[in-house]
């Protein structure tokens, strides 16, 4: 058993005294004690925000969902409309005409594009060689956004669209998304920017509308990076993204209802065996005639020999407009 010298007690009488050897064996417990709780930190299960996904309605009719990575909300939530409430509230914002005043001249798209025409902005080089430094000269007409009155209701719809499939198939950026007929992209900028890049795909046969979207859409997005396979096509031939690829999502927002019912079922029997088995989803909007007109029976007789099952209808009301787009829901039920 150690014992203390005299001289020890002494010098402990007139102060404290640490030896070597106690210096160490303090350090060593101190070590050992902050590596054990490290460790516990490290193992703790609590869940994160970004890991937890929240679901819900308002009396607004908006659902809440986020995605499992990067917190990047799926839809507008309720919170977030009563915050910009709020900052138009707080800041006595009203809507009046939209009038030449101070700073604002207010222009039609056609006068837009009559003034890029003939005073090509406000500044602007000239000469043969002027295009040189523009990396990718735009046409007027799209520089003016007049492909966004393409469509029977607002460009805007394009948002709505976008959250009501995400939520529906509880979307990840690493899903694999296929639209048919994406014309401008008013859906699919939404998809592009929220998924991985080179996940999300399109089959259009309107040349002007992918000029729309190769021109001008995904430059001014900054969506390039993004890589989106878009192909033309108008024969429901979807060889080009490849024979492996398994979709999470396929759509076809107000497209089939401008084809022939052969053309339709052609499509759905060659992307049958495309979509994730019972998880995956196929939606189409506005009607499914091309099935109707088969006769209910005779319908589900030929989507099961495909492999697929009707699930039902859904309809999902706009954020922005008094709006509301009904959606036919099918998934594939053999693997």
């Amino acid at each position: 058993m150690m014992t203390l010298s005299g001289s020890a007690l002494q010098a402990m009488s007139k102060g404290v005294v640490i030896t070597l050897p106690v210096l160490v064996l303090s350090a060593s417990v101190a070590a050992f004690f902050m590596f054990f709780l490290l460790s516990s930190l490290s193992s703790c299960s609590c869940p994160r925000p970004s890991d937890t996904p929240i679901s819900g309605t308002s009396s607004t009719g908006l659902g809440v969902s986020e995605s499992s990575l990067g917190n990047i909300p799926l839809s507008t939530r309720k919170e977030d409309v009563e915050w910009v409430i709020d900052q138009i509230h707080a800041n006595g914002l009203h809507m009046h005409d939209n009038v030449l005043r101070k700073g604002i001249n207010p222009r039609t798209r056609a006068q837009q594009l009559e003034d890029l025409r003939q005073f090509k902005g406000i500044s602007h080089y000239d000469g043969p060689e002027s295009n040189n430094h523009t990396a990718l000269p735009c046409p007027g007409e799209l520089l003016v956004e007049e492909h966004h009155s393409n469509y029977g209701e607002p460009w805007a719809g394009g948002r709505d669209v976008f959250e009501f499939l995400a939520q529906s198939t509880q979307l990840k950026p690493d899903s694999q998304v296929l639209e048919i007929g994406c014309g401008t992209l008013r859906v699919g900028l939404h998809f592009i920017r929220y998924l991985n890049p080179g996940h999300f795909h399109c089959l259009e046969r309107d040349e002007l509308s992918l000029m729309a979207a190769f021109r001008y859409e995904l430059p001014a997005q900054g969506l390039l990076n993004k890589r989106p396979l878009i192909v033309k096509g108008d024969d429901m031939d979807f060889s080009k993204f490849g024979s492996g690829i398994i979709y999470d999502l396929i759509y076809a927002s107000a497209v089939f209802l401008h084809m022939p019912d052969k053309l339709v079922w052609t499509g759905i029997e060659r992307l049958a065996s495309k979509l994730k088995p019972y998880d995956g989803r196929i939606f189409v909007s506005h009607n499914i005639k091309f099935c109707s007109r088969l006769g209910g029976e005779e319908c589900t007789k030929k989507l099961m020999s495909l492999g697929l099952e009707y699930i039902g209808k859904k309809t999902h009301d706009s954020l922005l407009f008094n709006h509301y787009e009904i959606w036919f829901e099918f998934r594939r039920v053999t693997a």
